[in-house]
């Protein structure tokens, strides 16, 4: 059972693009592959994008690494994952430089081929496409690894798109777990979460002047006493402020985001967030 659902033919080719897996854009994109369809080196994730509002399909940690680096950037519009190259392309770049063109061995049907992500950025007034395959460290000195990744690197070449290979070693190992625990926290249920978010946003900016040297922590509970809230429900509400850029960590790379650990005068607080309007996403 499982053999099939993960064997190539050709009729299920033709059937993923006529589900239209590979094309759409933002929250209509669908992806060539979901974590459905293939068996997952580690975990697989499905978050809910900031920029794109549909869940994502990401077959390991280190794509979901990269996926909040692209989320935490304000150049990025928009991820496409799992992206679908085309086939007789693909094969000829294979043929041309004597390559072994992935396939299926017991259908012998040549596998579309995907790049991790495909990525719309921003730059001033220029829009451009990125292309980039995320890949263990320890997988770039196998050579069938090394062989798909240079027809690869030949497909967006030739589309005159720049391309390259992201591995754990750029990926700062801080900026990982803190994306993690803000991200989830990015839309809230309502409008009143969403007023309360605010008003616990105008608390601190109120308190920040006059106590800089206060721990966060003891304004999150000030504050859930003030308004009778539950205990860390003001967490709650600074998880959605920071993930929304109203608060701008200090060191998002390096140094953890845990109120405990963090002073008043260590905030970065924009009334505007991410956008200069509460509620908007990143772009």
């Amino acid at each position: 059972m499982s053999r099939n659902r993960y064997t190539w033919t050709e009729e299920k080719i033709a059937k993923y693009y006529k589900e239209g897996r590979g094309s759409g854009d933002l929250a209509n994109y669908r992806p060539w592959l979901t974590i459905q369809d293939v068996p997952s080196e580690g975990r697989a994730h499905r978050p809910r994008g900031w920029k794109t509002t549909r869940k994502h399909d990401l077959l390991s940690d280190l794509e979901l690494s990269f996926f909040f680096y692209l989320e935490w950037s304000n150049k990025v519009i928009d991820i496409k994952e799992q992206y679908p190259l085309d086939r007789q392309d693909t094969m000829e770049i294979a043929a041309e430089k004597h390559i072994p063109h992935p396939f299926e061995k017991s259908t012998q049907t040549p596998i579309v081929m995907t790049t991790d992500f495909l990525v719309t950025i921003r730059t001033g007034k220029d829009i451009n496409i990125i292309a980039r395959s995320i890949k263990p460290s320890e997988k770039l000195e196998d050579p069938d690894v090394l062989g798909k990744l240079e027809i690869e690197r030949q497909f967006w070449e030739d589309k005159g798109i720049q391309w390259t290979i992201v591995d754990e070693k750029v990926m700062p190992k801080q900026f990982f777990k803190n994306m993690r625990y803000i991200h989830e926290y990015f839309y809230l249920p309502d409008k009143k979460e969403e007023e309360t978010a605010k008003y616990f946003l105008s608390f601190l900016d109120s308190r920040q002047p006059k106590y800089p040297e206060k721990m966060l922590i003891d304004c999150c509970n000030e504050f859930d006493s003030l308004y009778n809230l539950d205990d860390g429900s003001s967490i709650y509400y600074l998880r959605h402020l920071y993930a929304r850029q109203y608060i701008l960590p200090n060191d998002m790379n390096n140094k953890p985001i845990v109120p405990h650990g963090i002073s008043l005068n260590e905030l970065n607080l924009r009334s505007g967030g991410s956008k200069g309007s509460y509620g908007n996403s990143i772009s």
